[in-house]
């Protein structure tokens, strides 16, 4: 019994704290500002308390309470960004790295596949994709002149599988493009051209077409450790 407790995998409590230490140990300042978050809404919690009921000692304890159970909700937030900033900051710039992206939590409005629709064999740069409401949107890995023309021709061919739908093209790149981490919310800024079922439809057109050679998956992003809400449709 004792062997089975012990060889038993850690909770996810545990697996968000073991994300924080990390998190805290290679960058400090996440700390720092966790426990300002946490102390920002004791303080008010207080106050409120002390404006809305003055003198009564039961009122504090409930607005201190709730500051606390506020403090720790918003100090959990800020350190699940930062890990997740982190995480993605680890694997930026290796080939496959956007797949490691659109393979964790994508909101439920979209569609899209880890795996690249073009790959150049030499470079090792790679086109993705994802459809939604927003329209298809094509990722690339790299900023150089060859990046641009496999987009080109990725949208070319989109036009011709399923005309009228807007195509958006984004480069991630360290040095002149989106940063890995800013990549969904960049995406997801992006203005809504179809609804739902124009998204299946255009979905099922484009994965007529098939998709490239896959790329490996960097690890280091852990997306179920990473994240403490999770995105929303």
């Amino acid at each position: 019994m004792p062997k089975d407790k012990k060889n038993k995998a850690p909770g996810r409590f545990r697996q968000l704290l073991q994300v924080y230490k990390i998190t805290a140990k290679s960058d400090p300042s996440s700390a720092w500002i966790a426990a300002l978050g946490f102390l920002g809404a004791l303080g008010v919690g207080l106050l409120a308390g002390y404006l809305f009921d003055p003198g009564n000692p039961w009122s504090m304890v409930l607005w201190g309470l709730t500051g606390t159970t506020s403090g720790l909700l918003i100090a959990m937030i800020i350190m699940s960004k930062r890990a997740e900033r982190n995480a993605y900051m680890r694997i930026e710039g290796q080939p496959g790295a956007v797949g490691a992206v659109l393979d964790s939590q994508i909101r439920r409005s979209w569609r899209a596949n880890p795996m690249p629709v073009a790959i150049n064999g030499k470079t090792k740069e790679a086109v993705y994709r994802m459809v939604g409401p927003a329209g298809v949107v094509l990722i690339a890995e790299g900023s150089g002149a060859r990046v641009s023309q496999m987009l080109d021709d990725e949208a070319r061919k989109i036009n011709r599988a399923a005309p009228g739908a807007t195509v958006h093209k984004l480069k991630v790149s360290q040095d002149n493009g989106i940063r890995l981490h800013a990549l969904l919310k960049t995406v997801y800024k992006l203005g809504k051209t179809m609804n739902r079922s124009e998204v299946t439809a255009v979905t099922n057109r484009l994965e007529a077409l098939g998709a490239g050679a896959g790329l490996p998956i960097p690890k280091g992003i852990d997306p179920t450790k990473v994240r403490a809400p999770k995105r929303k449709g």
